[in-house]
């Protein structure tokens, strides 16, 4: 199964209320794990930076000003999009703006069906603690070293770590694996009925029991002799 993982970065916090993309990174998913593949673009938004929104993500209007503008790239972002999921953290945001700057080039529509928030999930896992994507990577273990500021390829390899913690660990497949055994390939005991195994026998034999006999005796006036 393919899942795309993604996260943006923006002016501000509302595409209607005049706010751009400047940012996209989506890192691909197959059968949850990450295959190396990825797509990141920095984007023209071309109007000004607020304040509020560089001290989020340190892009600023002069290094932005000879990148790509969103209408120069969507093709190779719906191409590397395809029909697969999409997960994001608080996919609300990203998916408005997304939608925002598709539907701005006269492109269709992402279907709210195929958006998955992993924000939604974290408070269904873990009711009353803290749902950050920084908090996550603390609960699951992840390194957050390398995250200074919000960067959206960045951020979604860590979401994309995150994602699979919720969906189960690395070890989501391991069942699927032991349905998928067969008889020929597997021991008896792992294809059987509720795959438990039988009771081993560890006991002694004739020969062990005489020598541990012969060891005892050559005890003197033993402790355990005295029981009686």
């Amino acid at each position: 199964m393919r899942e795309i993982v993604f996260d943006t970065e923006t002016t501000g916090l509302s595409f209607n209320g005049g706010h751009r993309l400047v940012e996209i990174g989506c890192v691909e998913l197959i059968n949850r794990v990450p295959t190396g593949r990825h797509y990141h673009v920095y984007l023209n938004p071309e109007r000004d930076m607020p304040a509020e929104a560089f001290a989020v993500h340190g892009l600023s209007e002069a290094f932005l000003k000879d990148k790509p503008r969103f209408a120069d790239v969507c093709g190779d972002l719906i191409d590397f999009l395809g029909d697969s999921p999409m997960i994001a953290h608080n996919a609300m945001f990203d998916y408005g703006f997304l939608n925002g700057e598709l539907g701005a080039c006269g492109r269709a529509l992402l279907s709210l069906e195929r958006i998955v928030c992993t924000l939604q999930m974290a408070r269904q896992r873990h009711p009353g603690a803290k749902h950050t994507l920084d908090a996550l990577c603390v609960r699951y273990g992840i390194d957050l070293s390398a995250r200074e500021l919000h960067g959206a390829l960045l951020d979604a390899q860590l979401l994309a770590q995150v994602f699979i913690e919720l969906t189960g660990g690395r070890q989501i497949a391991l069942g699927l694996a032991v349905e998928q055994a067969s008889a020929s390939d597997s021991p008896e005991w792992l294809v059987a009925k509720n795959n438990v195994r039988p009771p081993r026998v560890f006991a002694p034999s004739e020969a062990e029991l005489a020598r541990h006999q012969a060891f005892m005796a050559g005890f003197e006036e033993p402790l355990w002799g005295n029981a009686a």
